[in-house]
């Protein structure tokens, strides 16, 4: 297990360009050569990259496209591997490829999304709210789940952290499709409180299907 972290790490630090595309075709080729690896040696693998190399989202990535190893995703494990997240990429790779899906897949509570939309750390917030964002995302069958999505939208309705304005627009906007209705209600129930950026681009979205339309040029 160290010697394929370690291999992992050789290879990305030999690349020439460090880029999105460059870095996933090593995820990827190690995804393959480990498509059999037992469940416990991807979770272990996941912790030994996480906590000495630092690839988060590669690691979160390997776990995701395990098929085994994901099903053995919980509260524990998501906590453990969120433990370190501080920064807008690492939250919404934790979210998008681990803790939203295991959520949309029944394997975790509610309440532990609920437990991080109350947490005092702005990343844990946003990473509730990025979670809500996968259930209603199509490419993985999400078919729009307007109560917990909209559950968790309340519960920061009133927050003003920068990170947690923006994780909630997206929540909101990832919503319309499925239920326009319900998204304006939540606008109009709570517009005192939510932050204006909030309301100009999800009332965008519903209005014109744009976050931020051009304005026409005179």
């Amino acid at each position: 297990m160290k010697e394929i972290a370690l291999a992992i790490d050789t290879e990305i630090r030999a690349l020439p360009i460090k880029n999105t595309p460059n870095l996933r075709a090593i995820r990827r080729k190690y995804s393959r050569l480990l498509q059999q690896a037992d469940p416990e040696f991807i979770l272990e693998l996941v912790r030994e990259i996480c906590d000495n190399y630092g690839y988060r989202w590669i690691a979160y990535e390997i776990i995701r496209y395990h098929q085994d190893g994901f099903k053995r995703i919980g509260e524990a494990e998501l906590e453990e591997f969120g433990k370190e997240i501080n920064s807008w990429g690492a939250v919404d790779a934790f979210a998008g490829l681990l803790s939203g899906p295991a959520w949309w897949n029944g394997q975790i509570p509610d309440e532990l999304i609920h437990k991080w939309a109350h947490s005092n750390d702005r990343w844990w917030r946003r990473a509730a709210l990025v979670s809500t964002v996968v259930l209603n995302r199509r490419s993985i069958g999400g078919s729009g789940d307007v109560p917990r999505t909209l559950e968790v939208c309340r519960f920061l309705a009133t927050d003003k952290d920068d990170m947690v304005v923006k994780a909630m627009s997206w929540a909101l906007r990832e919503l319309i499709p499925y239920n326009a209705d319900a998204v304006h209600e939540f606008l109009n129930k709570y517009e005192n409180v939510l932050a204006s950026r909030i309301k100009r681009e999800v009332n965008n979205k519903l209005t014109t299907g744009l976050k931020n339309p051009k304005r026409k040029v005179v």
